[in-house]
């Protein structure tokens, strides 16, 4: 997971997606005090993607707060063919519980509620995704955030392990060297 640092490229082309509003009360002494709580997503569509929490006593200054939080967090997620994920990946954060699936083309965004504006925002276009124990939308996030932390494209395993990307590929798909180098797109070999 990168963070980007640098100010520039976290305000060209990015989507964000309100995801949630929560009114919250304080009570004091001399009764309850309103405010408001939002939960924003923000993404480039192109594997960037990060969200953000907010609270102010407005809902606008809510979602502006949550917004700028979300832009600071942003991280890059490694996508396959620029539609789907590498592999599948699972996480759990709370009571909340995911399993993320990768998934072939016409597939579609397969995902309720939070995760759907998660996804949207990375750019993925056929997900699979499946969540047990709470809906709750703070935890559902920080779990798919946590799924998409152990993602691994072939290329960073390769550079890892010492091999080529296609080395990788022929033994995830019990190819021969050859033939997944054919396959492989360029700028992975």
């Amino acid at each position: 997971m990168a963070r980007f640092d640098d100010k520039k490229l976290q305000t060209d082309n990015l989507v964000d997606k309100l995801v949630s509003i929560n009114r919250v009360s304080k009570t004091v002494k001399g009764g309850r005090n309103m405010s408001f709580s939002a939960l924003v997503v923000v993404g480039d569509k192109a594997g960037r993607v990060g969200f953000g929490k907010g609270k102010a006593l407005e809902v606008q200054s809510a979602v502006q707060k949550a917004t700028k939080a979300a832009k600071a967090k942003m991280i890059r997620v490694p996508l396959k063919e620029g539609r789907t994920l590498h592999h599948d990946s699972s996480a759990k954060y709370g009571a909340s519980k995911l399993v993320v699936r990768s998934a072939v083309p016409g597939t579609g965004i397969i995902a309720g509620g939070a995760l759907r504006a998660v996804f949207e925002c990375l750019g993925v276009q056929d997900v699979v995704v499946k969540s047990q124990g709470s809906n709750n939308p703070n935890n559902m996030i920080r779990a798919a955030f946590l799924a998409f932390g152990k993602m691994n494209s072939p290329k960073t395993v390769a550079a890892r392990r010492g091999k080529t990307v296609a080395e990788i590929i022929a033994g995830r798909d019990g190819k021969k060297v050859e033939e997944a180098a054919c396959e492989c797109p360029a700028e992975d070999k």
